[in-house]
């Protein structure tokens, strides 16, 4: 049984803005980023290269490149790197980007890291107050860190979609736990909307809707699963109407990125590393970033089960597990990110110590190597 402080949905929100709950997880935030900007600045000023050539760099050129000039109408010819384009990636992210440009008149990379730091601020707030309802101050704070500090930690400075996942998660979460059925069906959708993963989010929705009924009859909490999808499916009839072809984004996905069988990433990563080892830094990656997410799910199943949360973590996993190429990625363990929370806040503080060093020197290799060719984030 999950260990709930309340469920009263009528506790009222002012409980929730309380100055305390805002400067804990900002000032944890305000580090990690800082943190993160000085590493990537040092790299920058070592290699002649301005610091926004990072922030932008993978993923985050073709969201700049969406928000900036639109969908193309068409996959190029080919298959590999001449098939990529931006059909490949979802719109809330570079629509947040547009919409910050036009009002503020701010540099396409400027208006990408204001809505990515402004997400990953609220996110923080949101995140350490579902912690709050299961935690102490002390445990809920770690539970934090061990999110903004994990090994992708790079990609929350970047103009890539995990801060907006940072937010929008915890966001349904939080209301799922409360009983806000229509903000958890609204918080779910725009998830949706960033990422064929945040799909997953329809899971903890119709677990929790589930649960609801079952146990109070409470038929109105069907709103949250069934506007879960609406940002997926929104997305998917306008590709219909731009391109003609409502799955063109799996289309896109196949020529450009993941050729291959589906449900094969984790074994073709496994099979790479245990032959190159660190030779091949993507591979050796995603294959330890498994085997920690496996000794984490164990230990949360164990020690500080929160099921709701757990089935939205296992969600993720699966679709990693789907893939032909990602598999279990350090960039999809943050998106997985209830997971690192919840071990943070429930491990002995004798072992959050080596938990968290590891996790800090882990961000470390991976900021700078995402700054070569050697990983990809």
């Amino acid at each position: 049984m999950e260990p709930l402080m309340t469920t009263d949905s009528s506790v009222p929100v002012k409980r929730y803005l309380r100055w305390s709950s805002v400067t804990a997880p900002l000032g944890l935030y305000a580090l990690a980023r800082i943190a993160m900007l000085l590493l990537l600045g040092s790299v920058a000023r070592a290699r002649n290269y301005d610091i926004g050539h990072y922030l932008r760099a993978w993923d985050g050129k073709w969201y700049l490149l969406i928000a900036r000039s639109g969908y193309v109408t068409h996959i190029p010819h080919g298959s590999g790197n001449p098939a990529q384009c931006d059909l490949g990636f979802f719109p809330l992210l570079p629509l947040a980007i547009r919409t910050v440009h036009a009002v503020t008149h701010l540099g396409w990379l400027t208006s990408g890291e204001v809505v990515v730091t402004t997400a990953g601020a609220l996110g923080s707030i949101v995140l350490w107050q579902f912690l709050r309802d299961h935690f102490d101050v002390a445990a809920s704070t770690r539970g934090l860190a061990l999110v903004l500090f994990s090994p992708a930690a790079v990609v929350l400075s970047m103009v890539y979609s995990e801060s907006l996942f940072l937010l929008f998660v915890s966001l349904t979460l939080l209301a799922l736990q409360r009983r806000w059925w229509l903000l958890a069906g609204l918080s779910a959708a725009a998830t949706s909307a960033l990422d064929p993963v945040g799909m997953a989010i329809a899971a903890p929705c119709a677990w929790a809707a589930y649960q609801a009924i079952r146990q109070r009859g409470e038929w109105r909490s069907l709103s949250a699963p069934l506007l879960a999808p609406a940002g997926l499916l929104a997305f998917f009839l306008y590709l219909w109407r731009h391109t003609g072809s409502f799955f063109e984004w799996f289309h896109a996905q196949r020529a450009g990125w993941q050729s291959g069988p589906l449900g094969t990433g984790i074994f073709y990563n496994a099979a790479k590393f245990f032959t190159h080892f660190f030779v091949d830094q993507n591979p050796a990656a995603k294959s330890l970033a498994a085997g920690v997410a496996a000794s984490l799910v164990w230990w949360v199943w164990r020690h500080g089960r929160v099921t709701t949360a757990l089935v939205y973590v296992f969600a993720v996993l699966a679709c990693g597990a789907l893939s032909p190429i990602i598999g279990i990625s350090p960039r999809l363990l943050l998106r997985a990110f209830p997971l690192l929370a919840l071990a943070g806040a429930t491990v002995p503080l004798r072992r959050y110590g080596p938990l968290m060093t590891g996790s800090l020197l882990s961000m470390t290799c991976l900021a700078v190597l995402s700054t070569s060719a050697h990983w990809t984030p």
